[in-house]
Order: structure tokens, then C-alpha cells, then sequence
């Protein structure tokens, strides 16, 4: 056995292991740490790998993987939401970037030739990096990671044409009409036969696997379709990625599309460090040394034009500034793709022995500092994109005059389920969604606008001063926290209800000024334990006699966490589960016809009647001898936990039972 390749792996391995270690030590990710593994194997420095092929072949398949569980895991939902920003903004941002590189090297050089192939080199962006990055920091799902995922999508299915073009623009493509019936005939024939297999093949298929209840023919039946798929583009001249993509977005529509991802994922994050591990090789140190200025200065020039020109991709739809800056600086780097259009014009002669290096030394320069564009990303966003006033649109004559009304700040599904059910109390609202598709769709059934609720011009539009009910129910905690801030600074009194995604996301948003967070996760825990004791048929009332109790705790826990953010929090702190709520008299209950002494509401449950609301008529204060009635509205005061336990009395009598 040939042990050469293996020993090349382990030794790669290994130094990964340590240069990681080191890296979070430093707080660095992890990606970090395999780009510099990379360069520390590379010819330049220990000279470790040999075979750099296999290891290319071996990266190349944790992108194809990588892209293949990121098809999977997209509904067909937002594939249909999709399909505007990857064609729109996809093409515009190609198209921009190759233009204005050609117009740069018409100048410079006179070439335009020259000038389309530098702009596809430039135009790509890395899917494995960005995409890896943004499933780790959890922002896949906001608007600023859709449009960066539809743009990548993009990229992909652009690679085949930049390919033939290399040939083209070289002088030395020899493509007949005949050659070219026979490609495209072969295109149509493998995209039919896999759209007839997806249609009424691949369920019975999937369904034929899982009945064998074997993980390990799951697992084949899994790398099967997903490389099957990833060779066939390849054959037809697209990227092995773009072929893994369509494989995953097929099993996305079978029913066990859950039941297969998960064996996957291991294999996944394996091939795809070698993936940073293979770019970091690319690096030569020696040439760096010797033109580091060149090299450092071009990479500075490549990370803002790459920016600017990716700019109008999203703003032509309609998202705001802050959104398209995100979009831009996450997209700032050369993408995986690049290299191997720059391998074939370097065998084209497009470009010499020179340009290629620089542009391999600028290439993984721009690949290790995205972790960091990553992350300042938002800072840079926040700090520009409130320059730009953007006005809401789609905004009603009467929204500037609404009182007393609710912000909904999301339109997902937690913002359609809490705009219903104010429309069902009668509570007024009005709604504000950074997506113009789903503001599209909803404009003439909702009071929905577009905008960027981090502006305060933008939440003055909504009425914020006269607001009393703020809920923020959107995936961006950064936006989240933004929103937070500026709604605290223009009306100090409207209540914020923020959503949050970690337990620990908490004592932020609250030193913010949110008055209420609900997290997630916490919320989850409630569910899952309140489903389960009602399968072991535990009474309902004990059931939110511990929903109470653990909230109760979550609420000293965040004091704890908080103390000492401010005197006004402290103060506010103090009493977070006290309030006013309401209950309605339910007809039947045992309080209906009972006076207010009889009712034994404040010895029995420690509740104060602030105020009784019957037929839209408020009695403040009632008397002792108040007599309640069905049907009536009353104003409580006293803690939460008091007011679960409370909730029997006010609710039907059950038959046969006592109250």
C-alpha cells in the first residue's frame, strides 16, 4: 500500500489540530486557522504536501457537499423568494463587475479581452467560505444571508459560460455547429431525465431505502445522489458544486429529506477543511515577500471595488442600504472558481506566470481576511447606512396619525400570527418588512411597509412617539438590538417586546431598554416539557403552575445577570413580574353574580380589581359590593405566577366539577 498520500493527510491533520487550537486561543474561527495550516503546508513554507491534485480533487468535494446540504435545507418557499434576487441580483452583479473591469483595462492596457476574463476572475465569490461562515454565526436566514446565498447560486450556474469563454476570448475556441447541437442536446436530455426522476421516481425511490432501515444504505443512497449529481454537471461543463446544489434541492422535496442530511454533515465539515486547508497552499510566501506592497495594495483596491460594484444588486431590489452594505463586504473576496478559470488562462496565455501569482497571493489574502469583513460587516452597515433617508413606502394616509397603536417590526410567521390576532381584538397595528416580495404580496391585505427599521426616520414614519406596543420579530439580533436602542431613544415609553434567539441574547436587549424578550430557546423548553406531562395526562393547571414557576426563575436569573447596567434598569428590574392584565368572566364561571368581597379575588389569589370594562363601560376602582358579571372585562394587578393560578376561577365550570 502507497502511504505517502496518507502520511500527507495525517500530518495535515495534525498541524490543522494545533494551528486551531492556537486560533481560538486568539479568538480567531476556526477557517482562520485552516487557511494557515494551509500556508504552513504549502511549497513555500514546510513543504509538507506533494500531491497538490488529490488534495484539490478532495476540497472540491466539500464545497459540492457543502452546497448540497444548503439545497436541502431550503423550502420550496423560499426557493420561489429566491428566484428574483438570483436572477436580478445575480446577474447585475456579474454583469457591473465584469464591465467595469473591462472599461478599467481598456484604459490601462487597451484590451478588452483582457478585461472580461480579469472581471470573471473578479466577480466570483467564495460559496464555501461565506456560506460556511454564515451557517456558523447563525444569519443564513436574515435578508442580508438569502441575498448573499441567491447571489452565490448565481455565480455557480455562471461558471460553465465563463468557461467556454476562456477559449473565446483567447482566440483558440474550435467549436462547430455540429458540436454545439450535440452539447446542448446532451444539457436538455440530463436536465429532462432528472426533472422525470425527481417528478415520479425519487419518492418511490427514497421510500424503497427507508424501509430497510439501514443508516449505512441511507448514508450510500445519500453520497450516491449527491455526487451523482455533482459528476453529471461536471460532464456538461458545469461545477461539480452547482450539480450537488440541484441534488439537495430535489431531496429537499421528499418527505425524508430530514432523515438523510444529518449523515452527511460529518463528511461535510471534513472535506471542507481541506478545502481552507488547499487555498491556504496557494499562498507563496517568497513571492509575497518579494512584492507584498503590489499585493497588499491590489488586495485593498479588489476588497472596495468588489464592494461598490456589488452595491446596486441589492438596492435595485428595493432593501436598504445598511442590507446591500452587509451584502457587498460579505461578498468581497475571489471565489474557489476563480482559480480554476485562472489555471486555464494561464494555459490560454491570457495572462503571465506574474499576473497569475499576484493574483493567487491577492485571491487568499481576500479569502483569510472574510472572516473578519464578516464580522465588522454589521458595525461598518450601522454606521453608513444611516446616512441614506429612506423613506417608508407603501405607508397608508392615516398611519402618521395612529395612537396608541402596535409596531409589528417581521412580517415571518411570528409577525402574521400577532398581526391576526390584533386584527382579532381590535388592537390597531401597522407593519414593517424589510423584504419588498413579501411586502408585494401583502400590501393590499395587511397595513404593511418597506423599510429599515435601524433609521429613526423610519420609525418616526410608523409613529413610534404615540406607539405604546413595539414587537420586534425578526432573525437579525444585531438589527435587533439597533431597532432596540433607537425606539428607547424616541419614545422612552413605548413597551419593546424583542425576540431573541439564546437564552444569554437576554441582559442586552434588556440594558438596551426592552421591556420584554422572549427567547427562543427558553420559550422551547416550556413547550417541550408542557407537551410531555400533558401525554402523562398531569392536569393542566399544574402544567402552567410550572410554566409560571420557571419563568418566574428566568426572570430572577436575568436580574442577576443584569445588576449593575444602570439605575434605571436596576429599578425597572426589581418588579419585572408584576403588572396589569386582564381576564374575561367566562360564562359559568363561578364568579359571575358574586360581589367583589364574595369573589375573595385579592385573599384568595393576591390580585387587586383595578378597573371592570362591561359593554365598552369602565368602573375604575369598584367598590366591595361590585357585583360581577359574564361577559366582563377585568383589569387585574399583582404578579404573573398569581395570574396563571387565577385563570380557573374566571374560566366555564367544568360539569360535575367545582371551581
Amino acid at each position: 500500500m502507497e502511504t505517502g498520500f496518507l502520511f500527507e493527510i495525517v500530518v495535515i491533520f495534525l498541524l490543522s489540530i494545533g494551528v486551531a487550537l492556537v486560533c481560538n486561543r486568539l479568538k480567531l474561527p476556526a477557517t482562520v486557522g485552516f487557511l494557515l495550516t494551509g500556508v504552513l503546508c504549502g511549497p513555500s513554507a514546510l513543504g509538507v504536501v506533494h500531491d497538490h491534485e488529490a488534495i484539490d480533487q478532495v476540497a472540491e468535494l466539500g464545497v459540492a457537499m457543502l452546497l448540497f446540504t444548503i439545497g436541502m435545507e431550503l423550502s420550496g418557499e423560499a426557493l420561489n423568494r429566491l428566484k428574483k434576487p438570483v436572477f436580478l441580483g445575480g446577474s447585475l452583479q456579474i454583469g457591473l463587475t465584469i464591465a467595469a473591469v473591462a472599461c478599467v483595462s481598456m484604459l490601462h492596457s487597451g484590451s478588452w479581452r483582457l478585461g472580461v476574463f480579469w472581471g470573471c476572475l473578479v466577480a466570483l465569490s467564495s460559496s464555501a467560505i461565506v456560506l460556511r461562515i454564515l451557517q456558523e454565526k447563525g444569519t443564513s436566514a436574515t435578508p442580508a444571508g438569502r441575498l448573499t446565498l441567491a447571489i452565490l447560486v448565481f455565480q455557480d450556474i455562471m461558471v460553465a459560460p465563463m468557461l467556454i469563454c476562456v477559449p473565446l476570448l483567447a482566440g483558440t475556441l474550435d467549436l462547430s455547429w455540429h458540436k454545439a447541437l450535440i452539447s446542448t442536446l446532451k444539457v436538455v436530455g440530463a436536465l429532462t431525465g432528472v426533472y422525470l426522476f425527481a417528478r415520479f421516481g425519487l419518492n418511490r425511490f427514497m421510500e424503497a431505502v427507508m424501509k430497510t432501515r439501514s443508516p449505512e444504505i441511507v448514508l450510500l443512497t445519500t453520497l450516491g445522489l449527491c455526487l451523482g449529481m455533482a459528476l453529471l454537471t461536471s460532464e456538461l461543463g458545469m461545477s461539480l458544486s452547482l450539480g450537488a446544489f440541484l441534488a439537495g434541492l430535489l431531496l429537499a422535496r421528499s418527505q425524508y429529506s430530514m432523515s438523510v442530511i444529518s449523515g452527511i454533515l460529518p463528511y461535510r465539515d471534513v472535506f471542507m477543511s481541506v478545502f481552507f486547508i488547499s487555498v491556504g497552499m496557494m499562498l507563496n510566501l517568497n513571492y509575497f515577500a518579494q512584492h507584498y506592497v503590489l499585493i497588499i495594495a491590489g488586495t485593498i483596491i479588489f476588497i472596495l471595488l468588489k464592494s461598490f460594484l456589488t452595491l446596486p444588486a441589492v438596492l435595485i431590489q428595493r432593501y436598504p442600504l445598511r442590507t446591500a452594505i452587509l451584502v457587498s463586504l460579505v461578498l468581497a473576496q475571489v471565489g474557489e472558481f476563480s482559480f480554476v478559470l485562472a489555471a486555464q488562462g494561464l494555459n490560454a496565455k491570457l495572462f503571465d506566470m506574474d499576473s497569475y501569482q499576484t493574483f493567487l497571493a491577492v485571491s487568499v489574502l481576500t479569502m483569510m481576511l472574510t472572516p473578519g469583513m464578516i464580522a465588522i460587516a454589521p458595525k461598518i452597515a450601522n454606521k453608513f447606512g444611516k446616512k441614506r433617508i429612506r423613506p417608508v413606502s407603501g405607508e397608508s394616509e392615516g398611519e402618521k396619525e395612529m395612537e396608541d397603536h402596535l409596531i409589528i417590526v417581521g412580517f415571518g410567521i411570528s409577525g402574521k400570527h400577532l398581526a391576526h390576532v390584533a386584527k382579532e381584538s381590535g388592537i390597531p397595528y401597522t407593519i414593517l418588512e424589510m423584504n419588498p416580495e413579501t411586502v408585494k404580496r401583502y400590501k393590499d391585505k395587511e397595513p404593511i411597509s418597506h423599510g429599515d427599521a435601524t433609521q429613526p426616520i423610519v420609525l418616526e414614519h410608523l409613529g413610534i412617539e404615540k406607539a405604546r406596543v413595539l414587537s420586534i420579530v425578526i432573525s437579525d439580533q444585531r438589527a435587533v438590538k439597533a431597532i432596540t436602542a433607537q425606539a428607547k431613544k424616541l419614545n422612552p415609553n413605548v413597551c419593546v417586546i424583542a425576540r431573541a434567539r439564546f437564552f444569554t441574547e437576554i441582559p442586552q436587549l434588556r440594558a438596551l431598554g426592552a421591556d420584554d424578550v422572549i427567547a427562543e430557546e427558553f420559550e422551547t423548553s416550556i413547550e417541550v416539557f408542557s407537551h410531555v406531562l400533558a401525554q402523562y395526562l398531569v392536569p393542566r393547571q399544574d402544567i402552567e403552575n410550572y410554566a409560571a414557576h420557571f419563568r418566574q426563575a428566568n426572570y430572577r436569573m436575568i436580574r442577576r445577570m443584569s445588576d449593575g447596567v444602570d439605575a434605571l434598569g436596576e429599578v425597572a428590574g426589581r418588579l419585572p413580574d408584576m403588572g396589569v392584565q386582564t381576564m374575561r368572566i367566562a360564562p359559568g364561571s363561578p364568579l359571575a353574580g358574586q360581589t367583589l368581597a364574595e369573589s375573595r379575588i385579592r385573599p384568595k389569589y393576591g390580585l387587586t380589581v383595578v378597573a371592570v370594562m362591561r359593554n365598552k363601560e369602565i368602573f375604575p376602582s369598584p367598590a366591595a359590593d361590585f357585583r360581577l358579571e359574564a361577559g366582563d372585562i377585568v383589569y387585574l394587578f399583582g404578579k404573573k405566577e398569581k395570574m396563571y393560578k387565577a385563570r380557573p376561577a374566571f374560566s366555564a365550570k367544568p360539569a360535575g366539577g367545582t371551581a
